[in-house]
């Protein structure tokens, strides 16, 4: 369904790629937008299971996005460094692709207890 990564080398294993998104400060949620052009915001989030889930506003264009094509794709870079003699950088980032869909009831309340033990604990 997707290409496979080019740079194997620079490839994060699996475990790796799991703790990077569960560490990390914040994420970019990308999608298409209902006008039909990209659409990245940065969002606060958690991870369950294997899951991204974070909060937002009943109504909005993130939600009329979603609404509209629930395709999306998630990004969180890590530690950086500036490689100057390379003229590049280092880094590490994950990239997931997923369907967004709204959760309720146990679930929601789950999730929203876990973003608040992320951030304010």
């Amino acid at each position: 369904m997707f290409k496979e990564v080019r740079r194997k080398d620079r490839s994060l294993e699996e475990k790796a790629t799991l703790e990077l998104l569960k560490a990390s400060e914040y994420g970019i949620l990308s999608m298409v937008g209902a006008n039909g052009y990209g659409y990245g915001i940065p969002l606060n989030y958690t991870l369950i299971d294997n899951c991204i889930y974070f909060h937002c506003a009943i109504e909005g264009f993130k939600l009329d996005n979603i609404n509209k094509n629930n395709k999306v794709s998630f990004c969180v870079v890590g530690q950086t460094q500036l490689l100057p003699e390379k003229f590049s950088t280092k880094y590490e980032s994950a990239l997931a692709f997923g369907k967004a869909y709204e959760v309720f009831d146990e679930e929601k309340e789950l999730a929203l207890k876990s973003i608040i033990e992320k951030y304010s604990p």
